[in-house]
């Protein structure tokens, strides 16, 4: 989808921000001022623009003698002296054409503005892909052979009649169909255990992010805006003011936060929205090692075992999952080089885990060896006999799956506007994403059908406690059992 950039409408004139303290528990000795001191509440009123306030368009004074904050006052340094985030409340009326920016590109973000689009609201989606949409939902194609892999979400299945619906429509339109290959089990030493073909199982036809651009292809409400990294937001006027890096993006009456991870962290680290940010801080998430891998022949297959296209790994400690690309993307007799994925566990992400935006060559070359050694290990192949790749690359996933949840599809605060999606919200798939993204849309939607007049009665999951996940390596959803039909077991896929 070409890139597009929303024009930014005009501000209102009379507008009001009240700003209500939230203490943060910090240590006596972190505090500079004295805790018996009383925290006032701010509260600033903006008004028809003069010389020292911001001008008509919302833009802020570039003299350094009449620049000041939106608030009235420097919040940067409110926050320094009294370690207080003040909560942002809008008190100004919704606009009559509200516009919703959904930071964000991944299935929760993408369905998020779908469904806005079904209830008459429009809204733009700031994603930093620089190849496309989709976020986790991640196609790498390196040419020229070509070279294929799906190297984040590598299937999804359908339990949900919301989420059939839409899966029915991309079948119509031929952007999936179900994988028939067959996947499994693979305990180490090369015992494979199929899961049955009773639950369909679906892929996109052109690798998983193929999906993910097509899906706002039909649209006409949503624009979206990319690579684009959401750097800081700013409530001002009455609006959500967003921008990167100092450059402006546009302003907002609602904003959704459909991403997570450090990044998220930062972005709402000061952002006026201290019940939010500390639902998102709640939030833990484990990495996953991505090792993509192209060999010139096929992986050995252990004797007696059925042949797979997919398999999740048991009792290795640097492999989850191995996934045969070329097979399940262009059909198992093609003659080309033989792609696959692997996935590490979330332990061997902790043990090797460094900042993945500047992986180290050695902890490259030492990840890709200790999973390649995995390999050998679940197949039950003698030490250092497996065929080396003629193209690998390893990626992390630093923030790849959660480790506790609050069970809920979405959270919302009416007060600043601003709301939370994502697959972590609900179970770590595909179409936990989808229900996730839809969900906030609905919520969003009856919210700006109310005029916001009552804010309180909006209040979705700020105050939801976290539960603990069972420990898994790459996500869970149901319906996939052994073929011994014994007991059911958990299955994974990488999600958004």
């Amino acid at each position: 989808m070409a890139t597009l950039v929303h024009s930014i409408p005009s501000i209102s004139f009379l507008s009001s921000l009240t700003l209500q303290p939230l203490k943060i528990k910090t240590h006596k000795k972190s505090l500079s001022t004295s805790r018996s001191e009383p925290i006032k509440t701010l509260t600033c009123t903006t008004s028809k623009p003069n010389n020292k306030s911001p001008t008509m368009d919302g833009r802020k004074p570039t003299s350094k003698k009449t620049r000041k904050s939106s608030y009235g006052t420097s919040r940067r340094s409110v926050l320094k002296k009294t370690f207080i985030q003040e909560q942002v409340t809008f008190t100004s009326q919704l606009s009559s054409d509200p516009h919703v920016g959904i930071i964000g590109g991944g299935m929760a973000g993408l369905l998020c503005a779908l469904s806005l689009e079904k209830r008459g609201v429009k809204s733009t989606v700031f994603d930093t892909g620089i190849h496309g949409l989709g976020g986790r939902m991640g196609t790498r194609v390196i040419d020229p052979q070509p070279l294929i892999f799906d190297h984040a979400a590598q299937f999804f299945t359908v339990s949900d009649p919301r989420f059939s619906e839409l899966v029915d429509d991309w079948l119509e339109k031929g952007l999936v169909r179900q994988w028939q290959g067959i996947i499994g089990e693979l305990e180490v030493g090369g015992q494979f255990l199929p899961f049955p073909s009773s639950t369909p199982r679906y892929i996109s036809v052109n690798g998983m992010r193929s999906l993910a651009d097509s899906i706002l292809s039909q649209t006409c409400m949503v624009n979206v805006v990319r690579p684009c990294w959401i750097s800081k937001l700013e409530p001002f006027n009455g609006m959500w003011h967003l921008s990167e890096n100092g450059k402006p993006c546009g302003q907002f009456d609602i904003i959704v936060i459909a991403h997570n991870g450090k990044c998220a962290n930062r972005l709402l680290a000061s952002s006026g929205l201290p019940l939010i940010a500390r639902q998102m801080k709640t939030l833990g998430l484990s990495s996953i090692w991505a090792l993509l891998a192209a060999f010139e022949d096929p992986l050995p297959i252990p004797t007696g075992a059925t042949p797979f296209e997919g398999a999740f790994v048991k009792g290795v400690d640097s492999l989850s999952w191995m996934g045969n690309n070329s097979a399940k993307l262009l059909g198992s007799k093609t003659n080309s080089p033989h792609c696959w994925t692997f996935f590490s566990t979330a332990a061997y992400g902790k043990r090797n885990k460094v900042p993945q935006e500047n992986i180290p060559t050695a902890t490259a070359e030492k990840v890709k060896t200790g999973m390649l050694e995995g390999v050998e290990a679940a197949l039950g192949l003698p030490k250092d006999s497996l065929q080396q790749p003629f193209y690998s690359r390893v990626q992390l996933w630093g923030a790849a799956l959660p480790t506790n949840t609050p069970g809920i599809p979405c959270i919302f605060d009416p007060h600043g506007r601003a709301g939370i999606c994502g697959d972590w919200l609900l179970g770590s798939n595909l179409e936990s994403a989808a229900l996730s993204g839809m969900a906030l849309a609905n919520h969003i939607a009856d919210y700006l059908r109310s005029g916001g007049a009552r804010p309180e009665e909006f209040a979705l999951g700020l105050n939801k406690e976290f539960q603990t996940l069972e420990g898994h390596d790459i996500g869970q959803f149901s319906g996939l059992e052994s073929s011994t039909g014994a007991s059911p077991i958990q299955a994974y896929q990488l999600s958004t």
